[in-house]
């Protein structure tokens, strides 16, 4: 029986070894595959959909899903990694937490772009706002993203916030930081379904036959899954995680209480 259970561990840890992939590749991996998303949803809407304007047009439109791709989940997905980074593990913390917080401010302001630009085009066009599942999950999203912020800024860069908070908050907003990613990413995956479902009929090719349109944007969607799983495995990997033990913040947990 001793045998069996040491082939086991034997295969175990080689399938482990092969999945170690270093962090820093992965990163750039990670960083590549974040512009080609960005690269193609500005691609779509210049080559397919007639390019980008204020006037209200759909070309207003059009900076709708470019905004909300680079900011709600490229952007925010480099955000979330900061503390995979191994130099954040042995320099002083703050510094590490004013990019982060920088990180995510600019997603958010580039999210609030690309819904301003969405609700001037319906605007403009007399067409009701907030009326699809796609809207309701966009923008419960953006809301749940600007409540982390506030949350997180207060907990973690207020010099006042006792330990006891950080230490107390810091599970629900890694919790809620992984959630808000994938909440993003469905919604930008069921945006592009419903603009190909609105734009391809009436004198151009159904989507059901799949124009060149079509599997472009699919293609985009799935890149953006991707990145999105991604980014959350990278963020559940224990050996790519912040050592808390070394951490300022746990230092002044131990100390608070006495150990």
């Amino acid at each position: 029986e001793p045998a069996p259970r040491s082939l086991a561990h034997r295969c175990h840890h080689r399938s482990t070894a092969m999945l170690d992939v270093p962090f820093l590749p992965f990163c750039a991996f990670l960083g590549t595959l974040g512009l080609l998303c960005v690269a193609m949803v500005g691609t779509w809407c210049q080559h397919w959909r007639g390019g980008f304007s204020l006037d209200g047009s759909s070309r207003t439109f059009n900076w709708h899903p470019v905004l909300m791709v680079t900011g709600l989940v490229v952007l925010y997905g480099a955000a979330a990694l900061v503390y995979r980074i191994p130099n954040t593990w042995s320099s002083p913390k703050l510094p590490w937490k004013v990019l982060h917080g920088s990180l995510a401010l600019g997603a958010f302001i580039l999210t609030v772009l690309g819904l301003a630009a969405v609700f001037r085009f319906h605007n403009s066009q007399g067409t009701p706002n907030m009326y699809s599942l796609h809207s309701w999950m966009g923008l419960g999203t953006v809301l749940l993203f600007s409540c982390q912020w506030a949350a997180g800024f207060g907990a973690f860069l207020l010099p006042w916030a006792p330990a006891w908070l950080r230490a107390l908050y810091k599970p629900i907003h890694v919790f809620f930081g992984s959630t808000i990613l994938m909440l993003s990413v469905a919604s930008c995956a069921s945006g592009i379904n419903e603009k190909l479902f609105f734009s391809l009929k009436n004198g151009t090719t159904p989507y059901k036959l799949l124009p060149a349109e079509a599997v472009f944007a699919n293609t985009l969607g799935l890149l953006i899954l991707i990145f999105g799983v991604l980014v959350v495995a990278a963020l559940a990997r224990p050996s790519w995680k912040r050592p808390d033990s070394d951490s300022p913040d746990s230092r002044q947990v131990r100390d608070a209480l006495g150990g």
